[in-house]
């Protein structure tokens, strides 16, 4: 039986291509919601001459969304879990603080080091309540390596937590985390905040989600965990 061969890999164009129709969907989709926004419209502010260029570059709008969610998944985890192996190369026991601090601090450093404006949090911030993609956003997210050392190996674990409250806790966490994410870069990016308050607000938006969250987990885990 003859072993297929490998997929040659895509033309230099192509990734050009592709990347643009992704930068541009991105910001797009982040501005204007999945709903108003048409693969013709991204083809055509992509500068694609060929309005099919979404179907023949990623068979669609689900899986030109999925390979966006990628894209910014990746470079989120890339930092996280330099974070989480070095939190835990420590041997001693992890701190609630630490634990959060793991979760909210890559973003906070990607979205500072990142030429402005982004559209990354609000991107993801559509994404999680777009009712085709949920469930796919969700999972891509709680897979990472990163957050399942966390979960096992944290200060805050899944098996702290009753049956079926780790399910809600999460919930809360990934609205917060989320939507604070996307209000400031919305707020950035429409000038209600100056763009050199930039790097300021970003940290502190950090700081304070982390304080939020050690006092959501505290409320409802009590004393176990820390």
């Amino acid at each position: 039986m003859r072993t297929p061969a490998p997929a040659a890999p895509p033309s230099p164009r192509s990734v050009v291509a592709r990347n643009k129709l992704m930068r541009t969907a991105e910001r797009l989709y982040a501005e204007k919601g999945f709903a108003n926004v048409s693969v013709r419209q991204i083809s055509e502010a992509a500068g694609q001459r060929n309005n099919s260029a979404v179907q023949y570059h990623f068979n669609g709008r689900d899986e030109l969304i999925k390979a966006i969610l990628s894209s910014y998944t990746d470079v989120i985890e890339e930092r996280r879990i330099a974070m989480v192996e070095a939190l835990l190369g420590t041997e001693r026991a992890v701190t609630r603080e630490e634990h959060f601090a793991c979760l909210i601090l890559p973003g906070v450093e990607y979205h500072i080091e990142a030429a402005a404006p982004t559209w990354g949090a609000r991107f993801f911030a559509q994404a999680i309540v777009e009712p085709a993609l949920r469930e796919y956003v969700i999972q891509e997210q709680l897979n990472t390596p990163s957050l399942r050392i966390l979960n096992t190996h944290g200060a805050v674990r899944r098996k702290d937590f009753a049956p079926g409250l780790f399910q809600r806790y999460s919930a809360m966490v990934r609205q917060l985390s989320v939507h604070a994410f996307a209000e400031l870069e919305y707020d950035l990016a429409n000038g209600r905040i100056e763009q050199r308050e930039a790097e300021a607000r970003w940290r502190l938006l950090g700081q304070d989600l982390i304080t939020s969250l050690c006092g959501l987990s505290s409320a409802l885990l009590g004393e176990a965990g820390r």
